[in-house]
């Protein structure tokens, strides 16, 4: 494998993503309003999207090339959700 491939710690990479996910859903809207609201609440929520996507993924290298699997299925109902689905955001004032 190459040197990129020989340093990445995949699990430490998906965490990364778990947390920046949780930075999303918890950061506070900043004091705008009107369309600047909606762009920064629908950005929010694109953004918490990927990052949880990659941090429910199961990653692995073979053969140099590094392989992400991520059951988009919804989960059963007897099954706790593993972050798939963005929480609401607020919209209302800070």
């Amino acid at each position: 494998m190459g040197p990129i491939a020989d340093q990445l710690d995949i699990d430490r990479m998906i965490e990364r993503f778990r947390a920046r996910a949780r930075a999303v859903r918890e950061r506070g809207i900043p004091p705008v309003e009107g369309a600047e609201r909606k762009r920064f609440v629908d950005q929010a929520r694109i953004d918490f999207q990927d990052y949880a996507i990659i941090g429910d993924a199961v990653g692995r290298i073979e053969d140099g090339v590094l392989t992400l699997t991520v059951d988009l299925r919804p989960a059963a109902r007897d099954e706790p959700d593993q972050g798939g689905q963005p929480p609401p955001l607020p919209t209302g004032a800070p």
